[in-house]
């Protein structure tokens, strides 16, 4: 059987309107230095309610999005995008959602004799809440986590542990500060983060950005450098040419028709996909009909 396709554990909540998930053989990674069980994204639905006394493994959480509250070893916590937990064997956990603004997380179970060592060097004991101060690298890690973890190369298992050893690094790098006035900082950050992806598609400049979030240019560009580490600009960028892939993927439409909807005249708009995607957008149509061609032969 396909490691892609293994059966659901019973433990993964069905409460949940989208997901990307993957799921490992344990018994086939005794030679591996940590044993990831399964991992994946999750949005949440808005009556999503997980309530365990118990875990079978270790679980390490992050927040990607929306807000939802948390109690964990009888602490409650709120969640809020950043938000990163742990907890393991024995360790009581509850997560609720927001309905408003459901919760989107990532997710990943593992075991080994070492795994509340690895927890506890990364600053997350079983029972554990922090928040990030960069979240991104951690993201991406995730990301980078599922698409291995889909894998069915020999080599996957060992790609999958690493992913997850590079993450745990990277958390215990990130955390916010707790000083008030740093806090808040990246609260705003938040904000101002939050507006730029749900109206990338309407923002096409930083400065429309930093006015959508009350803050100045100058303002944005130094919360995006502190806590993102890039432009607000080259963020902003990025996930417009996302869509504008998207748009370019369902088909029926001109280069230069996708560009007008993102206010581009034709030669910005390449040069920007170009520079985004490492193709043009021709070439990335060409792209899409050789995978399409392939599929049908």
């Amino acid at each position: 059987m396909s490691k892609k396709n293994l059966l659901e554990p019973s433990f993964i909540s069905r409460q949940v309107t989208k997901a990307r998930r993957f799921y490992r053989e344990v018994g086939l990674q005794s030679e591996a230095d940590v044993v990831v069980a399964c991992g994946g994204w999750e949005q949440c639905a808005p009556d999503y309610h997980l309530k365990r006394e118990d875990f079978p493994y270790w679980s390490l959480e992050f927040v990607s999005g929306g807000e939802g509250s948390l109690r964990l070893a009888g602490v409650r916590h709120r969640l809020e995008r950043g938000v990163v937990f742990a907890y393991g064997p024995g360790v009581a956990h509850e997560i609720r959602t927001d309905p408003a603004n459901p919760l989107r997380k990532f997710f990943v179970d593992f075991c080994d004799k070492e795994s509340g060592a690895r927890l506890r060097r990364a600053g997350l004991a079983a029972g554990v809440c922090r928040r990030l101060a960069k979240d991104d690298e951690v993201r991406l890690a995730f990301d980078q986590l599922i698409a291995d973890g889909q894998k069915t190369s020999l080599r996957a298992d060992r790609l999958v542990a690493l992913r997850l050893e590079t993450m745990l690094e990277l958390i215990a790098d990130g955390s916010a500060s707790t000083e008030p006035r740093a806090w808040r900082a990246f609260q705003t950050y938040q904000r101002c983060r939050d507006v730029l992806e749900a109206r990338s598609r309407e923002l096409a400049t930083a400065e429309a950005v930093a006015a959508a979030g009350h803050v100045t240019p100058a303002h944005l560009s130094r919360l995006f450098m502190r806590f993102c580490g890039q432009p607000p600009y080259q963020v902003l960028m990025r996930l417009r040419m996302s869509h504008a892939a998207a748009r370019l993927e369902e088909g029926g439409r001109l280069v230069r028709e996708v560009g007008d909807e993102f206010g581009m005249d034709p030669y910005h708009f390449s040069r920007v996909f170009k520079r985004v995607h490492g193709l043009s957008p021709e070439n990335f149509l060409k792209s899409r009909a050789g995978r399409q061609e392939l599929g049908q032969s």
